[in-house]
């Protein structure tokens, strides 16, 4: 996101303030549309049974609409022939790339060869690129690939993460120019600058230079394309911007807002968009990192058209106002596919959307890539690896838990076994499972997909939640008939999982016989690499936020880092997340205690005992190593109620201190003075 600003006091665009103008420039239909509010054009109307539209405007769009569907149907067959070409082009070039990446990578000490042919047909499945999926998979850094991609070259890497441009140095060059050739202003000097691109084979690209820097000499280097591209951001308009330019100019208004936004949000990798109507404006919000931000504000006057798109598209009633309603769009833009979840509630200002944004395909679930220590990731392998039981993961929505299962089914997904998942919704798609999708119209629902699922001679079965007793209870018993079944669970933390399952009429000798992990997750921001910087806080200081705080720092003055705020991070002082982790192993001696109805605090005390730590303890360690601060382990596990749950660190059970707990030396990563 850009960085955090005041709400502009220039008052908001309006149709009375822009009519004039609009009448200029477009057609008279257009100008006299009700209020100056022109709907959607192009737009696919299926509202699954709604009634005729409220407004001749509606009435109008429908028609054009049927009639753009008869002559799309027309010419369905050629496009269709020229889609499939299209994609085979697509995968060959694909295909091609990743030969030329193994030849580049051959040699390299970060990745053996027999790894390089495995991770080519694993990528060429999955259809990501080869140094997508060796970075996603743990085997190099982008620092590493972009090093050897550059020494191919023969040109220096310039690291745009590290050492992001900032906005008016990368403005420096224009747009135009700047997505033309793939390049950003890396480095500027009065006699020198040093210009990177992913391609640095163009043709005319040395001439190009030479022009847009005269006098001065030009040094190339190469950046990787995903860095490169987060640079061309700062070519990007303010929202309230932009949508003033397309109510000015545009005869589609509410398409073309409705795609700024979404085009936005993909740009600042936002994972919700949220729609929130006051009494004369609707504020649009966009989450990031866990976090939402202002985005931008748009009069209340063009909501309507902006939500009739949103319900035409997501195939919604748009003559219901007073409902809750769900739908999905597919998305594409700029060769990005994803996949958009809306939720739509009735508020006294209007209706509330929310979209959840999803990528179609997965890229990078590896357990590599969670944040998992050492000791914890070998176990949870090693769990994952039995051919029955079942493996949980709990924590509240928006924590992660998909990410974790879904990359415990990549490491599953293999050609000897067949792996079969009920979800809702299908987050991700992911080529070699069979995913169904819940639906509540059909009654097809997680009880009676899992019942029918077990009968289709599974291997692995993952159940998207248990929500109910039924499915708790099939669930139960699919895991105690040879299939290895995972799925999540809402309690707080790991302990409280077992005593919620046992209230939910599962026998404890059954939870015992198939329970084989637990665990519990949240995710906290990380701080910026971009502006990372260390201060000294006084131990006395943090007495009052952290109970027995000699167990995590000796010294009475802790060095800590955080983020001072910048480009990079858009003055948030983070940037990406990593999730902490609580795992309880059903061991023998846990077996023998869930037989005896035990309570949480029971639980944790002899998961403590056997070496278990809690979410606080791995984020304390997180904190220690550099990677996020107090405040965000605060925000997210905060330890009174750990310590009203399982009572204080160092009572019966306080097993292992939290400076060893997640596997890394103690002290690792802070200095005490």
């Amino acid at each position: 996101m850009p960085e955090e600003k005041k709400a502009p006091e220039a008052p908001l665009p309006s149709p009375e303030g822009v009519q004039k103008t609009a009448q200029e420039k477009q057609p008279e239909k257009v100008a006299s549309s009700v209020n100056g509010n022109p709907l959607q054009a192009g737009a696919k109307v299926e509202s699954n049974g709604a009634k005729a539209p409220e407004s001749a405007v509606e009435r109008d769009s429908q028609k054009d609409n049927e009639k753009k569907s008869k002559k799309k149907k027309k010419g369905e067959p050629e496009r269709a022939g020229v889609r499939a070409e299209g994609k085979k082009e697509e995968e060959a070039a694909r295909i091609a790339d990743n030969e030329k990446i193994k030849e580049l990578l051959k040699g390299n000490e970060a990745v053996t060869e027999a790894e390089l042919e495995e991770a080519a047909v694993a990528a060429t499945k999955n259809k990501v690129s080869l140094s997508d999926y060796l970075i996603a998979e743990g085997k190099i850094t982008k620092d590493v690939f972009g090093e050897v991609t550059a020494k191919s070259f023969k040109i220096p890497y310039a690291d745009i993460n590290s050492s992001p441009p900032y906005r008016e140095q990368v403005l420096k060059i224009p747009e135009k120019e700047a997505k033309k050739l793939r390049i950003v202003l890396f480095k500027e000097g009065e006699k020198e600058v040093t210009v990177s691109t992913d391609i640095p084979t163009q043709k005319d690209l040395t001439a190009s230079l030479s022009r847009l820097f005269p006098g001065k000499k030009v040094t190339l280097a190469y950046s990787l394309t995903e860095d490169v591209d987060e640079t061309f951001i700062h070519y990007r308009k303010p929202l309230e911007t932009q949508f003033s330019e397309i109510i000015k100019t545009s005869r589609q208004v509410a398409p073309k807002i409705v795609g700024a936004i979404i085009d936005d949000a993909l740009a600042f990798k936002a994972s919700d968009i949220h729609f929130e109507p006051q009494e004369k404006e609707v504020n649009i919000r966009f989450r990031i990192d866990g976090v939402l931000h202002e985005a931008g504000r748009i009069h209340k006057d063009y909501y309507k058209s902006i939500l009739n798109r949103l319900k035409v598209q997501s195939h919604l009633r748009i003559d219901e106002h007073f409902k809750a309603q769900d739908g999905a769009i597919r998305f594409k833009t700029n060769k990005v596919k994803v996949d958009l979840r809306l939720s739509i509630i009735p508020t006294l200002d209007g209706e509330k959307v929310v979209i959840r944004v999803l990528s179609q395909y997965v890229k990078g679930f590896t357990l590599a890539n969670l944040g998992l220590n050492p000791n914890d990731q070998k176990l949870l392998t090693q769990a994952a690896k039995k051919p029955f039981g079942m493996i949980l993961v709990t924590g509240p929505t928006g924590s992660g838990k998909t990410t974790t299962l879904y990359a415990l089914m990549n490491m599953l997904n293999k050609p000897g076994v067949n792996v079969t998942t009920i979800e809702d919704p299908v987050e991700y798609k992911i080529p070699g499972l069979n995913q169904i999708q819940v639906n509540k119209d059909t009654e097809l629902t997680f009880s009676l997909g899992l019942r029918s699922i077990v009968r289709q001679d599974p291997d692995i079965i993952l159940v998207g939640e248990i929500r109910d007793e039924e499915t708790a209870e099939i669930a139960i018993n699919a895991a105690l008939t040879g299939h290895l079944l995972l799925s999540t669970f809402h309690a707080n933390d790991a302990a409280t999982a077992v005593p919620r399952l046992l209230d939910m009429a599962i026998e404890p000798f059954l939870l015992s016989s198939t329970l084989l992990v637990v665990v519990a997750q949240r995710l906290v921001r990380k701080i910026c690499e971009s502006c990372k910087y260390s201060e000294t806080v006084k131990k006395e200081d943090l007495k009052e936020r952290i109970p027995n705080i000699n167990d995590y720092f000796d010294s009475s003055s802790i060095e800590l880092l955080r983020g001072k705020g910048c480009k990079a991070c858009g003055g948030s002082e983070y940037k990406g997340r990593v999730a902490l982790f609580e795992f309880i192993y059903i061991t023998p001696e846990m077996q023998e205690i869930i037989l005896k109805n035990p309570s949480s605090k029971e639980i944790w005390d002899l998961a403590k005992e056997q070496g278990a730590h809690s979410l606080f303890d791995n984020g304390m360690d997180k904190v220690k190593e550099g990677v996020t601060t107090v405040d965000e382990v605060l925000r997210v596990a905060a330890p009174s109620t750990l310590e009203d749950i399982y009572g204080k660190k160092g009572e019966k059970g306080s097993g292992t201190k939290a400076g060893s707990a997640s596997g890394g030396e103690k002290g690792s990563g802070t200095k005490t003075g």
